[in-house]
């Protein structure tokens, strides 16, 4: 957003500019919003002086040229000189002669338009046998509009006869001795007010304490003057949802040209290029109050319609395509707003017009457009379409319908001034019934308490007048209806922040805050998390961090549905548009790349969140959750030397570790999918289905799964073929509430002995654990042995109904050495009972 300090002035009714470059600078950056950078505007014309041409006579060797004579009322030195003062200055414009008033560029002057490229610095030089001492400027050249056909004539009309004397300083014209600040636009995404320059010039005047006042014909109604016969026009608006007013109104008699230096001089400091008196003064209004405007040849648009011209706004239908301004051609859908007649798109609705509606110096009749366009709309058009002007910046941020009146009306009154046109129609108004204006009633003590200030009723009513807040005051209450501008008031927060803000946060005394000395309480999930990391990090394992967004392809790689994750319609990269179901795949994604780095056995674990669309929470919004996933994986020469068993015992190894080190009572069963939920059946996605086993606690309440990494996966992501792993919720894991008994560690020597049993094949090893478990427990306390069980294979030959399985069993006692005829005794008793309960037999 540029702001030019001579315009904001001009729009203001006290003085704002007088305080000084450096302190306007200081309180927008403290109480309006950041700068990005400030350009002296008018040290792009030092050394350019206003002339009059005395004589004007063609060049004996050149018809193009003219050999003048100029006045510039003697002030620039070291320059040769005729007897009457004159300086001799050779020009090719078409449109030199005697008596005009020029802005003559000495030798040792930089063209203004070159500055930002190749800084070209004039000199004296001979052209074709006569000398010329610098150059007359062209439009262009002074870097006021593209206009290169002729030098600037400075009419009198335009500056005052003071001015236009020889000898004044060129950037004394037009404003051009400017300051343009250029302001960061995302500091006013709530101020769609302070994307125009009398919004900031209103600003400004509040932060030094002074009242604003806007302008008569925008705070108070024009009356137009309507001819009694009128223009045939069709204004229909189809989707006022969409487009909540919409503006038009028809000009006649309408002599197109170039606008006045002027209207040139404040479009170009404001970045806009100059086109002509029509378009200009929607662009330039535009600049002023934030309201963007669009004008159509009338005639054009007849042509394009059936009978009568016609103005539709609606939403984009199929087949609908048009050529814009800046020549690019687009294909237009659903639900983009376009408008159009009903034979053909005119342009899109907010964004930017079309070629085919366009106004040229051949038009005489004119279509002015005001309208107010849904902002969340405008910004999926602009960013679908690759299309980012000065009017979505703008309609995203949210104008207000109630400024449209004021500005077709002020912009009518000046198109009528400069191209000698009339009203030819009626003032066409669609606009949409809306809440009024409601006010706020806010106490002082309120807004005293909040800011930490000790400011009167009087005071805070004086802030919020000066940018035009009505306010009345009944002891300590404050009655605030706001201005129709600013959208952004809602709430009596907000009124506190304006309050704030324009007093100056600065000048609030600093306290520190009264705050309690006991301590926070703990976060159960962060300190849960702490533990977690510390211990599988003590185990050997490495935690990664990957992206929460992952690409659909890795969901549909490891057997997951892709509709069931939420999609980015913009997404940074085609990789990160799904939002992950489980976190297993993202691991299993960065196997192959640490292999490859040379790593042939490690763990890798990670912390995150998961989200699924069909799995919603009591608010009706979807179910985050916080999870664990681990993977174990090395090589097949480690593995065989390394490991007698299934990788899903050296997962399930991790696994126990970490639940005990944390408290959790567990056990496991067999992965049911019929009665899985969405989370579920992403967790065992990516796990052979035969070698997966779902994890519960003592409340038989699901915390994960884990399993053997599937072999179709394992080919796809080329892992080692001894990869498995585990996915925990981390909310669900729970310590245990039972007391924890505490036994020394025996001084004496442990036996091991191992047990193998035939059972029949449809009973799962967690049945026989538990079994074994319980009988445990039963003779370790009458003999006070201390047992610990670790599995060592299993085996079924195919086609069996058995199922061998052999168990290392650890035992000592606290007070003695053991021989190993107690041992032995023991698997005797054990193996007994697990053949009267499971029907199991010794081999």
């Amino acid at each position: 957003m540029n702001l030019s300090l001579k315009l904001a002035q001009q729009y203001s009714n006290v003085d704002i500019i007088s305080v000084g470059v450096d302190e306007i600078l200081r309180v927008i950056g403290s109480q309006l919003g950041a700068i990005e950078n400030v350009d002296l505007y008018g040290k792009l014309y030092d050394g350019i002086i206003v002339a009059k041409v005395i004589s004007c006579q063609k060049h004996s060797n050149a018809d193009k040229l003219s050999v003048c004579l100029i006045d510039d009322g003697g002030v620039v030195e070291k320059v040769e000189r005729n007897d009457q003062g004159l300086v001799q200055v050779v020009c090719g414009a078409p449109n030199v002669r005697e008596g005009l008033i020029v802005a003559w560029l000495p030798p040792g002057v930089v063209v203004p338009s070159t500055v930002d490229k190749d800084p070209f610095i004039l000199e004296s030089r001979d052209i074709r046998g006569v000398l010329s001492f610098g150059m007359l400027g062209s439009p262009s050249e002074l870097s006021i509009s593209d206009d290169h056909e002729g030098i600037l004539e400075i009419n009198k009309d335009e500056a005052n006869d003071d001015l236009i004397l020889p000898g004044t300083e060129f950037k004394k014209l037009y404003n051009l001795d400017d300051i343009v600040i250029d302001l960061e636009n995302k500091m006013f995404t709530h101020r769609p007010d302070c994307f125009g320059i009398l919004g900031i010039a209103r600003e400004l005047a509040g932060i030094q304490g002074k009242a604003f006042e806007s302008p008569e014909w925008y705070t108070k109604e024009l009356v137009l003057d309507i001819p009694a016969q009128s223009l045939d026009l069709n204004v229909i608006v189809e989707n006022p949802e969409l487009v909540p007013r919409f503006m038009a109104i028809v000009l006649d008699e309408v002599n197109v040209a170039a606008s006045p230096i002027w209207l040139q001089v404040a479009l170009t400091k404001l970045g806009v290029k100059p086109i002509n008196n029509v378009v200009d003064v929607t662009n330039y209004y535009s600049h002023i109050t934030g309201q963007p405007m669009h004008a159509y040849d009338y005639d054009k648009v007849g042509d394009l319609s059936h009978d009568i011209p016609k103005i539709i706004a609606r939403k984009a239908r199929e087949g609908d395509a048009v050529v814009l301004l800046n020549g690019k051609k687009i294909e237009i859908n659903d639900p983009s707003v376009v408008i159009s007649t009903d034979k053909a798109v005119l342009g899109v609705g907010g964004v930017m017009g079309g070629k085919d509606g366009e106004v040229n110096f051949n038009t005489k009749r004119v279509i002015l457009e005001c309208a107010n366009f849904d902002m969340y709309s405008i910004r999926r058009t602009s960013m679908k379409y690759g299309l980012f002007t000065d009017a979505v910046t703008r309609y995203t941020k949210g104008q207000s319908i109630h400024q449209c009146d004021p500005v077709i009306k002020k912009a009518v009154e000046d198109i009528k001034s400069l191209s000698g046109a009339k009203v030819a129609s009626r003032l066409y108004d669609t606009k949409q019934e809306v809440d009024q204006t409601k006010n706020i009633i806010v106490d002082i003590e309120f807004i005293n308490s909040r800011l930490g200030t000790n400011l009167s009723v009087m005071e805070a009513k004086k802030l919020l007048t000066n940018v035009e807040f009505k306010v009345i005051t009944e002891e300590s209450l404050l009655t605030i209806e706001y201005p129709f501008w600013r959208n952004d008031i809602r709430i009596p927060e907000d009124i506190v922040e304006e309050v704030g803000r324009l007093h100056g946060y600065f000048n609030i005394i600093n306290r520190l805050p009264k705050k309690t000395i006991n301590p926070a309480k703990a976060n159960k999930i962060i300190e849960k998390k702490y533990d977690i990391r510390s211990i599988l990090s003590s185990a050997g394992a490495n935690e990664i961090l990957t992206y929460t967004f992952v690409h659909g392809d890795l969901l549909k790689s490891v057997g997951q549905e892709i509709d069931k994750s939420y999609k980015l319609s913009n997404a940074l990269s085609p990789d990160l548009q799904y939002y992950r179901q489980s976190i297993l795949p993202s691991i299993i994604s960065k196997v192959h790349q640490n292999i490859k780095s040379g790593y042939d056995e490690f763990a890798l674990f990670e912390i995150g969140k998961t989200l699924s669309r069909t799995i919603l929470d009591d608010s009706g919004l979807p179910l985050e959750k916080q999870k664990l996933a681990f993977l174990y994986t090395s090589g097949d020469k480690i593995s065989k030397d390394k490991f007698r068993g299934s990788p899903y015992y050296q997962a399930k190894y991790y696994l126990e570790f970490l639940l005990n080190k944390l408290k959790v009572d567990y056990f496991y069963n067999v992965a049911n999918q019929e009665n899985a939920d969405v989370f579920d059946l992403a967790e065992i996605s990516p796990f052979e289905a035969s070698r997966t086993a779902i994890v519960l606690d003592s409340n038989n309440n699901r915390i994960g799964s884990i399993g053997e990494i599937g072999q179709s996966i394992k080919n796809k992501f080329k892992l080692p073929v001894f990869t498995a792993g585990f996915e925990l919720d981390i909310e669900k894991l729970n310590p245990s509430l039972g007391w924890i008994d505490y036994k020394p560690i025996s001084k004496f020597p442990s036996i091991e002995q191992d047990l193998t049993i035939c059972i029949n094949k449809e009973i799962q090893y967690s049945d026989l654990i538990d079994n074994i478990n319980k009988i445990i427990a039963i003779m370790a306390v009458e003999d006070n042995y201390n047992i610990a069980v670790n599995p060592v294979d299993i085996y079924s030959s195919e086609g069996s109904k058995t199922k061998n399985i052999t168990l290392r069993f650890k035992i000592n006692h606290p007070n003695r050495t053991l021989v190993k005829d107690e041992a032995n005794r023991f698997l005797d008793v054990l193996a007994e009972k697990l053949s009267d309960a499971l029907g199991a037999k010794r081999i």
